[in-house]
């Protein structure tokens, strides 16, 4: 009587699990390519994806639902060698005019430069909110995840669960900070040598395309407009610890290559206001 007793309760554990566990990131199942005539596929059977850039054209695709808030994961590999021009991209987005924006952006580099990691924040359609950093790894080597944490408190960007750069909600300051639009997670690589490398200094260098970067372990976990789910809202409150600040001060003290709270040149009218703030 008590084996059985036993079975049943585990069969009933096995059960429940089956409906609480997260299901595993499927890009069949959370995106879809939105433009690139063939130069992005999914891979693995869902697993991972592929966007590639020639003369003619990048390649990119966006997630199926939009959100208001959450965590949004993806491990990427970036193209490797002279990707100087190109830029591949992982961000949150909202449509329209006034637009709210998060940005990843990697800015691709002659070979052996270090990449830049652009990051951004647009509210009401303003930016100029940017960060830049080289990476302490190569990141085309292997994969590494990036994170976008958004909540109605503060928006924090991670490289490999490392904090590099926390954008608090400063409203009570008059500074505008994206809570009321939904956004749908974007991911790209395109030709941007006008810009992307050394200002434009340094040109794409067509004869070693197709550029070719790598996405996988796409997941999101966050409150998708028109359905019931919010995701585990672990993401809710999430701040930085001891640990984190730490961490992050390291990110920023080693790494940093521009942060516009200190470009007087562009901003000769002052820093700020959120600048003049506490960076944690």
């Amino acid at each position: 009587m008590a084996i059985f007793s036993n079975f049943a309760v585990l069969s009933v554990l096995v059960v429940l699990a089956s409906f609480t566990a997260p299901s595993a990131a499927n890009f069949y199942r959370d995106a879809e390519i939105t433009w690139g005539d063939g130069r992005a596929n999914i891979l693995d059977g869902g697993r991972g994806l592929s966007l590639s850039l020639d003369q003619y054209s990048g390649s990119g695709f966006q997630s199926k639902n939009e959100y208001l808030f959450g965590r949004f994961d993806v491990q990427l590999k970036l193209v490797p060698g002279n990707s100087a021009g190109t830029v591949t991209t992982f961000f949150l987005s909202s449509q329209g005019e006034g637009h709210d924006e998060i940005d990843f952006e990697f800015l691709g580099n002659s070979s052996g430069e270090p990449y830049t990691v652009h990051t951004n924040v647009y509210a009401q359609g303003k930016g100029n909110k940017e960060q830049q950093f080289h990476l302490w790894f190569d990141p085309t080597a292997a994969f590494h995840t990036y994170s976008i944490v958004w909540n109605p408190q503060r928006i924090i960007f991670l490289v490999d669960n490392s904090p590099m750069r926390v954008f608090h909600n400063h409203e009570s300051l008059g500074v505008p900070f994206p809570k009321n639009q939904p956004m749908r997670v974007h991911c790209s690589l395109w030709n941007a040598d006008d810009w992307a490398t050394q200002g434009g200094r340094v040109k794409t260098d067509w004869s070693k395309a197709p550029f070719v970067a790598y996405y996988r372990n796409f997941k999101i976990d966050g409150c998708a407009v028109g359905t019931s789910s919010c995701g585990s809202r672990s993401w809710q409150n999430q701040e930085l610890d001891g640990k984190g600040r730490n961490r992050m001060r390291w990110v920023q003290q080693k790494h940093m290559v521009y942060n516009y709270c200190a470009d007087v040149q562009r901003f000769p009218q002052g820093t700020s206001v959120e600048c003049r703030r506490s960076r944690f």
